[in-house]
Parts: C-alpha cells; sequence; structure tokens
C-alpha cells in the first residue's frame, strides 16, 4: 500500500490545475479590509470551500468587521491538535480586481492579494483536503481564518479567537507570503500607532505672523525628536508615516496632525515606547500651540521563543528531505497573527505561504510553482509532526 504521503502528494499532483483554477478565483473576488460586504461573501465562500471538501466550518460575525471562519478536518483525537492560522482580507479598494485581475506571466502569478495571501489560504485548504484524501486521521487540524487582519482587528475579538483556537495545540502554521530567498518566520515585532494632533493659532502670515503660533513649527520640531527616538540594536523603530497641515500657504497654521508607526520586539518594550514619546509630546517648543494624541495599540509581537526555533529545526529538515532547500529562520519587522498562538505557548512558524514579493502593491506576485511547494511541505509536517513532539520533549523547551 502507498504511504499517506504518497497518497496526498499524488492528490496535489491531481489538482494543480484545479488549485490555480481556485486561487484564481479567490484573487478575483474583492476582499478589501474595510468593505465588509466583500470580505463577508469570501468567508461564505470559504465556508462552503471547507464543506464541499469534507470539513466543517462555523462564520464568525462581527457587525462592524469582516467576518472570519473556523473551519475543521478530522475529529479530535488524544493527541494535540495541529492549526493553520491566516487571513483573506486585502489592502485593497473595491474596483482593484477589475483593472488587475488574476493572471499567469512567466511563472509568476499576479492580481490584489495574489500573495498576501490568498495564496497562502489555496494552500491550507489544499493541504488539509490532501491530508483527508490520504485518509489521515492522527489529529485534527483547525483552520483560523480572519478577515479585518490588514486593519489590525480594531472591531473585532480575533486575537482572542487566535489564541483559544490554538491553544493545547502540537503546533502552529501560519501561511502569511513567503519569501523568494526560502525564509521561514520565527519572530515578529508588535505594532503601535500614535495618531498626533497640534493646535496653533492661525493669524495673516503677511499682516500679523508675530501674533500666530504655528502648528506645522511646533509639529516640525515633534517629527524630528520622534525619528530620533529609534533604538535599532533594540529592535524599537520609530517612523513618522504621514503629515497633514494648514490651510494655504500665507496663514499662519493652527492645526498639524502626523501618524506615527512605532515597532517592538517584545511586549515589555511598550511602555518604554510610550515613556519616551510622551517626553517628546509633552514637550513645548512653540507657547500657545496644545497637542494631544490617541495611541492604538496594534498588533502584539511574535515573541521569539525556543519552541519557535526548535519547530523551525524541524520543518527546516522536512524541507530539506524534500529537496526544497534549507530556509532560514527570521525576524520580520511585520506583524501577524502569528503573536496570538504564540502567546497561548504554542510552537509557531510562520510565512509558510506562496513565495513572492511586493505585497501591497501592484507589482505583488507569488511564484506558481511555490504553490505545490507550500502544499507539500505543510502536508509533509502535519504527517511527521510526532518527530517534533519527540523533539521538543527532549529538548525541554516550550
Amino acid at each position: 500500500m502507498r504511504s499517506a504521503k504518497e497518497k496526498a502528494f499524488g492528490f496535489i499532483e491531481s489538482a494543480k490545475e484545479e488549485m490555480v483554477n481556485y486561487w484564481e478565483r479567490l484573487v478575483n473576488m474583492e476582499s478589501g479590509t474595510f468593505f465588509k460586504e466583500d470580505v463577508d461573501k469570501v468567508a461564505l465562500f470559504l465556508k462552503e470551500t471547507v464543506e464541499r471538501f469534507g470539513g466543517r466550518a462555523r462564520l464568525l460575525e462581527y457587525p462592524d468587521a469582516g467576518n472570519a471562519l473556523v473551519a475543521e478536518f478530522g475529529m479530535q483525537t488524544p493527541k494535540p491538535h495541529v492549526c493553520f492560522l491566516g487571513h483573506f482580507d486585502t489592502v485593497f479598494p473595491r474596483g482593484t480586481t477589475a483593472k488587475r485581475p488574476f493572471r499567469i506571466i512567466d511563472g509568476k502569478a499576479y492580481g490584489p492579494g495574489v500573495l498576501d495571501m490568498k495564496s497562502g489560504v489555496t494552500i491550507q485548504l489544499f493541504a488539509a483536503r490532501a491530508l483527508m484524501e490520504a485518509g489521515y486521521s492522527d489529529r485534527l487540524i483547525r483552520i483560523v481564518l480572519a478577515g479585518d487582519e490588514e486593519s489590525m482587528h480594531p472591531k473585532s475579538d480575533m486575537p482572542r479567537v487566535f489564541e483559544e483556537e490554538s491553544r493545547g495545540a502540537a503546533a502552529a502554521f501560519n501561511f502569511e507570503t513567503g519569501d523568494v530567498n526560502n525564509s521561514l518566520v520565527v519572530g515578529r515585532k508588535g505594532t503601535i500607532a500614535y495618531d498626533v494632533v497640534v493646535e496653533g493659532v492661525s493669524v495673516h502670515a503677511g499682516r500679523d505672523p508675530q501674533k500666530g503660533r504655528s502648528a506645522i513649527l511646533e509639529m516640525a520640531h515633534k517629527i524630528v525628536d520622534i525619528q530620533a527616538l529609534s533604538d535599532y540594536d533594540e529592535g524599537i523603530t520609530f517612523n513618522v508615516g504621514t503629515v497633514k497641515g494648514g490651510v494655504v500657504r500665507n496663514a499662519v497654521p493652527d492645526f498639524a496632525e502626523i501618524g506615527v508607526d512605532v515597532r517592538v520586539l517584545e511586549d515589555g518594550q511598550v511602555d518604554f515606547v510610550e515613556e519616551r514619546i510622551k517626553s517628546v509630546l509633552e514637550k513645548n517648543y512653540v507657547d500657545g500651540t496644545r497637542t494631544t494624541y490617541v495611541r492604538t495599540i496594534g498588533m502584539r509581537p511574535m515573541s521569539r521563543t525556543a519552541g519557535n526555533d526548535r519547530l523551525f529545526d524541524f520543518v527546516r529538515g522536512v524541507s530539506e528531505e524534500l529537496g526544497y532547500g534549507s530556509p532560514e529562520a527570521v525576524v520580520s519587522g511585520g506583524g501577524s497573527d502569528s503573536a496570538y498562538s504564540v502567546a497561548a505557548g504554542v510552537p509557531t512558524i510562520d510565512q509558510m505561504g506562496g513565495k513572492g514579493e511586493w505585497n501591497h502593491s501592484d507589482r505583488e506576485y507569488a511564484v506558481v510553482e511555490s504553490l505545490f511547494e507550500r502544499t507539500r511541505l505543510a502536508v509533509a509536517c502535519v504527517l511527521e509532526l510526532e518527530k517534533f513532539e519527540k523533539q521538543l520533549a527532549e529538548s525541554g523547551s516550550k
């Protein structure tokens, strides 16, 4: 009899055209993170896919955010389950798919969200199906997909969902966008956003300039000081990404606003960041101006744990055995929902999706062959997960 791996890989080989067709349909469905109606349609489409593939799925419905999906393949067994994580919303506005539909040129697939992360969604669904087709029944496979990841879940409880649904798992694999250099992510920075407003006094710039209080001048001083707060050795970065202010050239501006992006490696750095930026925002450079701000905690950091490193060693070994090369372990500056599976104490590897470049842009692409490669890698990792559990127990890592 053929092994489960042979059966699963045989199914993947026979389903290549079906996988690409499904990927195309998924990319051509609008799912911009701020367009709930579109996201909800994709969530329902994914639910129908899971059920057609032999799994069970439930929608998580939110009044002010895109709906999410939790799916399961197989039945609960005494062995801990395995989690596949990700999202299906994109950063693109309505109408983008009409202008740039899915297409393949020289082995690369293009289209909005083709890499981030509709390749990953396709991979995990077909990996689960391949395992079912091979008769796999060792452990439950749970898939958790968010519909508001790109906006960082401001109006849903998806961080809690990711944490609860992954808790107790043997391992979690996030199918965020893979890199063409074959790296895999073992840690990610967390994100904090600051929206800063300065109010001043507006007067005519020619007649009464000395009576004015320039909000832009005050903000300019603050921008320089905020940028200087970055500590690259500690992995903390500050970036003033947006600037607004003033109305006309010949008036002293009474309003200025900036958007600040902050990245941290560890949860404990959040309070440190708050202290540093407050010291700048509370300092007054132009008398008569007033500064206010709103802080928004985005993604938590995906802490690099010993368990993550052990899981990476295991995945690297599987990749090498399959002839897919020896991936490198990296810590990414971008946030993801892997933070929450790690917070639940689950060894997690990120960036298991299709390989490509230029996320969030009109140049975004994914290498078509990587769709099949990463599906086989996911299948092999699940089939051999007991080997990882043994290695983890022997090392005493968490």
